[in-house]
């Protein structure tokens, strides 16, 4: 008979604040996403109600997906990096096709915000934080 000893629980790490910044506005993001979706719904009408209603999912289960992501990432779930890292890509791609005339004050903002969060995902302290206990370090 072999007897083994339980393990001693993990220490707790702490999470950093540039990965609890990128992970809070990742969050407004899928609010916003969330809020455009329900907005949506008024803009439904017989002739585009295909449309209307998959444009209402797209943007509600983007919108919980991405904050679905952000709250992982609080909790030091390394997975949830690239999807998020990955929404920030499209959302640089959107800003880009925002520049110029009016609405290039919209481009500034979500490029702006989308960097952050890359640049608060990228962050040494929070690279080492999403390390995976055992794996060397950068």
């Amino acid at each position: 008979m072999t007897s083994s000893a339980p393990t001693p629980p993990a220490t707790p790490r702490a999470t950093p604040a540039p990965l609890v910044v990128a992970a809070a506005l990742a969050g407004v993001e899928a609010a916003l996403l969330v809020l455009f979706g329900v907005a949506e719904l008024t803009a439904i009408s017989g002739a585009r109600l295909t449309m209307g209603v998959t444009t209402v999912l797209f943007f509600v289960i983007y919108g919980a997906g991405l904050a679905w992501c952000a709250w992982r990432l609080t909790r030091l779930d390394s997975w949830a990096r690239a999807p998020l890292v990955l929404a920030q890509l499209l959302q640089l791609g959107v800003a880009w096709s925002f520049w110029g005339g009016g609405s290039t004050p919209v481009a500034v903002g979500l490029g702006l915000l989308a960097l952050l969060v890359i640049a608060g995902v990228f962050h040494p302290a929070s690279l080492e934080a999403l390390r995976e206990p055992g794996e060397p370090a950068a």
